[in-house]
């Protein structure tokens, strides 16, 4: 496939907005943890991250959602937060539809949110990957490194297995 070179944009999602990053959530999630965890799980986990109850009050707390448009057509979605006044932000989550993925778009993605996160005046960019996600290969090629493991108990019997990976963020401070 063809990498992708023009008619790319990443817009920040408004309130209305997240409509559609439930939707792309709908589509992507579940085949992505279908084979990494039990489905009852990802059913639980969609109606506590992705309803649009949820996902509002993850935006109110201060993500920021960013949505990926392919000529036109939104095509992934990603989520960050600021984690402190250090300078530490999380990549809470970035998906992109099954038809898009393999061409660079992913890349395209995260390197936007670095970008904006390196705008904020961020010095680190974490986030989780389940264990047996195959994503960890992109984001060490990306720069990540691993720093810890964490097993969080999300409620209803239910736990996130994952690596938290970190990125250090090169800034131009003076001294």
């Amino acid at each position: 496939m063809v990498p992708f070179t023009a008619g790319l944009e990443v817009r920040i999602a408004s309130r209305e907005d997240l409509n559609l990053v439930r939707e792309l959530a709908l589509l992507i999630f579940p085949v992505t943890y279908r084979d990494i965890v039990a489905a009852g799980q990802v059913d639980y986990m969609m109606n506590l991250i992705y309803s649009p109850e949820a996902l509002a009050v993850q935006q109110e707390s201060g993500q920021i959602f960013l949505i990926i448009y392919v000529e036109g057509r939104a095509a992934g979605f990603a989520g960050y937060t600021r984690l402190n006044v250090s300078g530490d932000f999380k990549l809470n989550k970035i998906y992109l539809d099954y038809n898009y993925q393999g061409r660079g778009l992913g890349k395209w993605l995260l390197s936007d949110v670095i970008s904006r996160v390196k705008a904020s005046g961020g010095r680190t960019l974490q986030l989780n990957v389940n264990r047996f996600n195959k994503a960890r290969g992109f984001y060490e090629s990306m720069g990540f490194t691993f720093l810890k493991e964490d097993k969080v108990d999300i409620g209803n019997g239910y736990f996130m297995d994952d690596y938290v990976l970190s990125l250090r963020l090169k800034t131009n401070l003076k001294i």
